[in-house]
């Protein structure tokens, strides 16, 4: 049982019914919405049928909308430029008229202010580097450094530059409001830098009624730097590797991705890695073996969650791009793990009495944790420490809760309705168990739960064997 889960960026590749259906069977647990792409009604559309697929399948299956956030981009283009070093390439802003051959507005008002000559301009993911030569208050004169061809809409990072954008556009704004409608489990935001950018997203999603959990895509240095307060403040952490990569040196980047994965699990927060993890399998059927190694290294890290983008938004191989995850995470998981666990943080009795049944079920061989929440948290207590062995079996009466678990590492959710009798409540797990041949008679149930004492509730931990 894969312990590692697995997201997929929806796209042309995958708009199809029949295709959602394949990549359910095949594993996905959550499906990402990107809004810099995604309208909104595909998003109508698509959010239902996941929904009914995943019902037919049995699967607890999340949805994440993921915003655009404030992305500076360059606008719309008759046909490419095609650009050599040593070119110059103006960038246009507030609707200034073009003097130079090769010429692009950008949608950032204030971008001439926020740079100066000398700066680096990486546009395309960094495959267009540019040097700024002048500039003026309507516009940029930038000479290229790399040979390159410029389309329409490329997103623009600025290292090192401060950008004095919003954390949320207006049409960041009107896409939460249309995932708070549809209830999708999680919103990323884009492009985080602070603290308070969490903290204004998480107001928007309470006046709108969202239960969603906020994901915080670090991709640029500020968040970097800022990244404790992001994961104190977030519901997940996402290293969004492609525009990290950019922002900060190359050479950094396993080290940033390392730290923030430690510094995660040992705080309690799910983390996810993301991009360009089989880049190669948009046109090719089979991955790269660096692209092998780079998964690998994730799932021994034991992040919660990969995350594929463009390759199955719009490659040519989405259902084979999940399977290589499947059987690189299977593979990596019987190897063992990075360990960074056992400096998890223990702040609650309750976190304590969660690490003593982990601790049992490590000790037991053929044991499973089941865990029975109402809300979740006793479930991503026990998977912030990474068991051994056993896996988690979270059962819930709460779909929201059963869908949003699929995120959580080693995980396993059960939507089960809870009777006014605890011992009727373990039977009913255990029947289930069984008929899903995921546990045998003799195996050992570690069981986390509530009991009632008198008029008080306490947490529990019992041992019972499979019969």
């Amino acid at each position: 049982m894969r312990k590692t889960k697995l997201i997929c960026t929806l796209g042309p590749a995958t708009n199809k019914t029949e295709t959602l259906r394949r990549l359910i069977d095949k594993g996905v647990d959550v499906f990402r919405l990107n809004m810099s792409h995604a309208t909104h009604e595909s998003v109508r559309e698509v959010v239902p049928q996941i929904r009914t697929l995943a019902t037919k399948a049995a699967r607890p299956v999340a949805i994440l909308l993921d915003t655009q956030g404030p992305a500076i981009r360059t606008g719309e283009l008759k046909s490419n430029l095609h650009l050599r070093p040593g070119d110059i390439l103006e960038l246009t802003v507030r609707g200034a008229k073009p003097k130079e051959q090769y010429s692009v507005d950008v949608n950032y008002p204030g971008f001439a202010d926020a740079v100066g000559v000398g700066d680096k301009i990486l546009v395309d993911n960094g495959l267009i580097r540019l040097a700024v030569r002048e500039k003026s208050k309507n516009r940029v004169q930038t000479k290229v450094l790399t040979d390159a061809v410029l389309g329409s809409r490329r997103h623009i990072n600025l290292p090192d530059v401060h950008v004095n954008l919003p954390p949320l556009t207006k049409k960041d704004i009107a896409d939460v409001a249309l995932g708070a409608e549809l209830g999708v489990d999680f919103v990323a935001l884009s492009f985080v830098r602070e603290k308070t950018d969490l903290d204004e997203l998480g107001r928007l999603l309470a006046r709108k009624k969202s239960n969603a959990q906020i994901v915080a895509k670090i991709e640029d240095h500020m968040a970097v730097r800022a990244i404790d307060k992001m994961i104190e403040t977030a519901d997940v952490i996402m290293v969004a590797r492609g525009d990290l990569g950019i922002e900060c040196p190359m050479e950094e980047l396993p080290i940033i991705q390392r730290r923030i994965v430690k510094k995660c699990i040992r705080a309690g927060k799910p983390v996810i890695i993301a991009t360009q993890l089989l880049e190669s399998m948009i046109t090719n059927r089979l991955p790269t073996r660096a692209e092998i190694t780079d998964v690998a290294n994730a799932v021994f890290e034991q992040a919660d969650a990969l995350m594929l983008t463009a390759e199955t938004a719009m490659g040519r191989y989405p259902v084979e791009c999940v399977e290589v995850l499947n059987r690189v995470s299977l593979r990596i998981e019987r190897s063992g793990g990075a360990g960074y666990a056992k400096d998890a943080v223990l702040e609650n009795v309750r976190q304590k009495t969660v690490a003593s049944a982990v601790a049992l079920a490590n000790s037991l061989e053929n044991s499973k944790l089941v865990v029975f929440t109402l809300h979740g948290r006793m479930a991503r207590y026990a998977a912030n420490l990474r068991p051994h062995r056993a896996p988690i079996f979270a059962f819930t009466p709460n779909e929201q809760i059963y869908r949003r678990l699929a995120l959580y590492w080693g995980v396993f959710p059960v939507r089960l309705d809870f009777t006014g009798d605890p011992d009727t409540t373990i039977a009913s797990a255990e029947k289930f168990l069984r008929n899903k041949k995921l546990a045998a008679p003799g195996n050992r149930m570690v069981i986390i739960s509530d009991v009632h004492m008198g008029r008080a509730m306490i947490d529990s931990i019992q041992l019972r064997v499979v019969k």
